[in-house]
Order: C-alpha cells, then structure tokens, then sequence
C-alpha cells in the first residue's frame, strides 16, 4: 500500500467531505517490540475527521476498545456506521468542526493494521498463532508512530474506553510531552483476576475449538466454521452488560418453546437450543463476531490486556504517574462490574498523590461496561467531554 510522500498530504484530507469515509494507511520498516522482537513491516490503518488546525495543535487521538478498529465515525463504503458515531463529528463530544481526530487499528488487529491476519515476510503466509506477543505500550509505540507521521507534535488529547482507556493511560505515562489530555473511561491500570480469568476461559474456547485445526499459522483456504471465537465472544459480551440491563431487555422471555411452555428436548443430535431470548442474542452476537473478527487477534489482544500492569512495571503505581504531564478525565459507570469504580479511583488516587490534574466522574448509568458505546448515554458522556476538551483549549 501506498504511504503519502509528505505529512502535508494527509493532513489537508478531510473525512467529513460527501460520501464514504475512507480507510488510510501508512507504512513502516517495523518496531522493536517489548519483549526485544522486530516486527516489520508494519502498516497501520486509520481514519481522520475534520481539518487538522495550521498549528498542528488540534489533534485528538481515539482509541478503541478490545473488538474496535479505525472505522470510528461516519459511514465507510461497506455502509458501516462507525461505533463512535455518537461521540464524533460536527457538534458532538468530539466536535470535528474543532477538532482533528485519528482513530487507527490497533497493532495485532485484522482490520488493516498488521496483526495475525498479515503476511509474515518470512513464510509468505499469514502469521496467524505464530504472531509475536505484544504489549499495550506496543500499541501505543505504533501509534506514536503514526502521529509522528502525521507531522504532528503534540496532540490535544487521547481518549479511550476500555482496552482504549488502558492505551491512553500508557499514553500520558510514557509520551508525557507529547499530549495535552488524556481521557480514561471505563478502564484500569491493572486487570484483575477475574478479568484474566474471562479472558483465559474466552480463549481456551478458541484453543479447544476442534473444527479450527492445530496449525500454527492461517490457512485462507479454510472456511470460517470454528465455534470456538464465537463463544470466547459469548462469555466477553456478558462481561459487558449489566444485570440491570439483561433483566430490563430480557427477562426470563422465551424464544423458542413447547406447547406447556419450556421444551423438553435437546435439540437435533443432543445439540442443546437456545430457549430464552438471552441465548439467542448471544447466538447472535458471537456468530455475527465469527464473521468479522479473527480468533488469532483475539488471542493476542486479549494476552495483551492480561499483561498490562502498570503497579508491577513501575513498582507502585503513584510512581508510573510522576512524569505526567496531561490534564486527566477519569469516567467510570456505576453498573460496570468488569472494571469497576474502584478500579478508576485507584488511578484517580494515584494521580492526586502526586499533585497531578485530575477530575473524576462517577455515571450512574445502567448499561453496564459498555457504557460508553451506548446510545443513550452519548448525550451526558458528549456534554461531560466536549466541556473538558474546550476547557484544555482555554486554560493550556
């Protein structure tokens, strides 16, 4: 793929124009990564929205969360609508007519950026489960990279939720001089336990999966029949929701049932059925994620969100947050149990140890984790953002 000769290039493109918005892609000779291994070459998809400002100073980076990619806002050629919709473009909490924003897919993706998926240069055949380990700070390395490119030397913020908000924090943490703000939703600077179990039985789904096969790396001629990530996504997406929301849109409702009410069988060739409207919407969502994900990505993905653990880098967490220099947002969400508000208050506690700029807001949302990607919540999320933004502007 081509890479722009000059920064400048890139940087008069608007995505807000007419029409589809339209992936963009830069190419690199690799990164060394944490764990001491080249990987290389390396491209990076990303979009763009609004007018980069003649100062360069008025960049926001987006960063998106475990199943997320570039496509952020607008509708690309696919018809997608991005899954930030809500938050980004002209008047929203991103306001694009201010505001130049990046969002990139992630590195050890499949949706453009290199990752599994990718040719290793070596084989001349996808990397698949030969891909190397990597780290958030990886990540975040890649896209710096991609700011860099960009001609960009300092961006305005960096927001996150999620996997998202743990990659801004790295960002303040390790690029101190290279970002004004950062945003923190719905994240942690360590996963707990519990998460690390969800996402190791998330991929024992994966390994145990006997339609997937052993091979190390990707056959392309094999079709996408393997269960396994359609389960690891079944067992994530109920970490996601709330208990509030699963008995406000489901209940104990049936689906599917007998003349008496439940059915007394167990389906065709003792394969059980899913009854309640809960099942068949987890039906839904893991094999709708089968058709649009790659299981290698989330493997690695996953294992990179295990790893992060800013306390045991840094030896306490008060000390990983000296060097920051951003003004901080901490948002979390009354209902999410997977990070939960403790999770943020220990950052938030943490920064004010060290006399840094924080304010923290606790949202008493009932859509649980997912919080941020909600339709409903974008109104309050939009004001609360959009009015931290701006006020970065007026007083940095």
């Amino acid at each position: 793929m081509d890479m722009p000769t000059t920064p400048l290039e890139t940087e008069v493109e608007s995505q807000q124009d007419p029409g589809p918005v339209r992936a963009q892609y830069a190419d690199f000779d690799g990164i060394t990564l944490e764990s001491g291994v080249f990987l290389g070459p390396l491209t990076v998809a990303y979009e763009t929205y609004g007018t980069l400002s003649p100062n360069r100073d008025n960049a926001v980076m987006v960063l998106h969360a475990l199943s997320g990619d570039a496509h952020a806002a607008g509708i690309d050629e696919q018809g997608r609508v991005g899954w930030w919709d809500g938050m980004i473009g002209p008047g929203k909490g991103i306001d694009t007519d201010r505001y130049f924003v990046i969002c990139s897919n992630c590195l050890g993706g499949c949706k453009g950026t290199t990752g599994p998926p990718s040719t290793n240069p070596a084989t001349g055949r996808p990397y698949g489960r030969s891909f190397p380990i990597i780290t958030i700070a990886d990540m975040v390395d890649v896209q710096a990279m991609l700011v860099e490119h960009l001609g960009i030397r300092q961006l305005h913020n960096v927001i996150g939720g999620s996997m998202g908000g743990m990659q801004a924090l790295d960002w303040a943490v390790r690029y101190p001089d290279r970002i004004k703000s950062a945003v923190l939703i719905a994240t942690t600077a360590r996963l707990s336990p519990q998460g690390i179990a969800f996402n190791w039985v998330g991929r024992n789904a994966i390994y145990c999966d006997s339609a997937r096969g052993s091979s190390s790396e990707h056959d392309q001629a094999q079709p996408k029949t393997a269960r396994g990530l359609a389960v690891a996504r079944m067992i994530g997406h109920i970490t996601y929701l709330s208990e509030e929301t699963m008995e406000a849109k489901f209940g104990r409702k049936l689906a599917l049932r007998d003349l008496n009410g439940y059915r007394y069988s167990l389906g065709e060739n003792g394969k059980t059925e899913g009854e309640f409207e809960i099942e068949s919407y987890l039906e839904y969502q893991g094999t709708a994620f089968m058709r649009r994900f790659d299981e290698d990505s989330y493997i690695i993905i996953t294992k990179a969100i295990d790893h992060f653990d800013l306390e045991s880098i840094y030896g306490d967490l008060t000390r990983a947050m000296e060097n920051i220099a951003a003004k901080m947002l901490i948002l979390s969400f009354s209902s999410d149990w997977l990070y939960p508000k403790t999770m943020s208050l220990t950052i938030m506690r943490a920064l004010q140890a060290v006399k840094k700029d924080v304010s923290f807001v606790s949202l008493d949302f009932p859509y649980g984790h997912d919080s941020f990607l909600v339709k409903d919540a974008m109104p309050v999320l939009g004001r609360i953002i959009r009015g931290f933004l701006n006020g970065v502007s007026a007083t940095r």
